[in-house]
């Protein structure tokens, strides 16, 4: 195994750690049940998951470590070229029961391409963090995207603009009216080695962003966990999250890999929130709450 694998394993795996243990003391109750599988093609990871706790209703922490050869299914639909491949990462999903604790969603991955020499041919980088709350209180947006400033600045002050506008151009329900899933954060794909960038710039921008998520997130959930909610509270989180259901099956490019390189189901799918509702033409009042965070999921806004 190369050292650039292994560094990136390494980091990936500490990092599941990591977050497992901040998310547990947020909680306080739950803990994170760890399900070790095995793709037959090759590889395999640790899927963590958490539910019915004090604050998470639902929840995972995933890394995975997987490998095969290229398939005609793969250069159809995936536009990718040569002789097999290898792909590792950290993705992780939480579901509040609080509907004024937002879902987060956090994905970083490295993926390698070989020739039938086994060599390298192509090597590249992705990742991210976005926030989907369902009630807009402004001081915890401004929060989680300084966060995550401050975390890219450390490589390249280009970045977090860059990286914001990506996320608010791909977490999007183009099939209704651009709508966003939430208010972004950051979104980086396909990042490669350059003059100025080795792979170590890319593995310690990763790490950056990926350890910068207890920064992000846990200060907003231990502020709005104990927030008095009722009914017609729990009934808008559960319309919104119908949108993010949309969005994770209809357009989000990992969900579409995991399922056309043959991944595990159990652990695509554990992003999707336990209840939903999908309520015909439903509209919020005009001017209320509700109606707040809809236009902030159609107009995307420089929090920082």
């Amino acid at each position: 195994m190369t050292n650039t694998k292994q560094i990136w394993i390494n980091f990936v795996q500490q990092l599941q750690d990591a977050i497992c243990a901040a998310l547990e003391q947020c909680d306080g109750k739950a803990t994170f049940k760890e399900d070790k599988w095995e793709r037959p093609e090759g590889g395999g990871g640790k899927t963590r998951v958490i539910a019915n706790g004090n604050v998470f209703e639902k929840g995972g922490v995933n890394t995975s470590i997987v490998f095969g050869e290229v398939t005609p299914l793969m250069r159809q639909q995936l536009k990718i070229d040569g002789h097999s491949w290898f792909a590792c990462g950290l993705s992780l999903v939480i579901h509040p029961i609080n509907p004024f604790v937002p879902t987060v969603h956090c994905n970083y991955r490295m993926f390698e391409l070989y020739n039938e020499a086994g060599e390298v041919m192509d090597r590249w980088f992705g990742g991210g963090t976005d926030l989907t709350p369902y009630y807009l209180i402004d001081e915890d947006a401004i929060h989680f995207h300084q966060t995550y400033k401050d975390a890219c600045d450390k490589s390249d002050p280009s970045f977090f603009p860059s990286f914001k506008k990506h996320c608010d151009d791909y977490f999007v329900n183009t099939h209704r009216g651009n709508e966003r899933r939430g208010i972004g954060g950051i979104f980086y794909d396909y990042q490669r080695v350059g003059d100025n960038k080795p792979v170590e710039f890319w593995i310690n921008l990763a790490k950056d962003c990926g350890y910068a998520f207890m920064d992000a997130y846990v200060p907003i959930v231990e502020k709005r966990k104990h927030t008095p909610y009722n009914d017609a509270h729990k009934h808008w989180q559960e319309i919104r999250r119908g949108r993010y259901v949309e969005f994770n099956l209809v357009h989000d490019r990992g969900t579409i890999f995991g399922l056309k390189t043959n991944g595990r189901i159990e652990s695509i799918l554990m992003s999707l929130p336990p209840t939903v509702r999908f309520e015909y033409n439903y509209q919020p009042i005009a001017g209320s709450e509700e109606d707040k965070l809809l236009q902030a999921c159609l107009q995307p806004k420089e929090w920082v």
